[in-house]
């Protein structure tokens, strides 16, 4: 694949990719903790897309929770530059490798061309 989505690359990498629903919060993936759900939609093409996890205030309280834990546990916060720095250089791989991916969901979310998010 060249840097730019033919028609037919974009339709099949949209049909392939599962969107995903649920909130994450401490590092898992979850529905909102009262169940309720909202649909996003493609302004494009009016589509649901998918039914995402409709947070409330317990949901953020969780997370910030959690995030205190994690920041005061010292996993990222007392990890050594070094370290940090090698997991910032992977997150970038990552993130080349499936440019087209990642620039797949960003069109179907904003409703904007495909060239416009490669």
């Amino acid at each position: 694949m060249s840097s730019l989505l033919t028609r037919d690359e974009y339709q099949a990498l949209a049909k392939s990719l599962t969107l995903p629903a649920n909130a994450v919060i401490g590092g898992r993936s979850a529905p909102a903790i009262a169940g309720g759900t909202f649909d996003t939609i493609n302004p494009a093409t009016g589509e649901v897309l998918v039914k995402i996890a409709a947070c409330k205030k317990e949901d953020v309280d969780l997370a910030v929770q959690k995030a205190r834990r994690a920041f005061k546990t010292g996993v990222w916060s007392r990890t050594h530059p070094t370290e940090r720095k090698k997991a910032m250089r992977r997150l970038a791989r990552l993130m080349e490798r499936y440019t087209h991916e990642l620039a797949v969901l960003e069109t179907l979310e904003s409703g904007k061309p495909i060239y416009e998010s490669v």
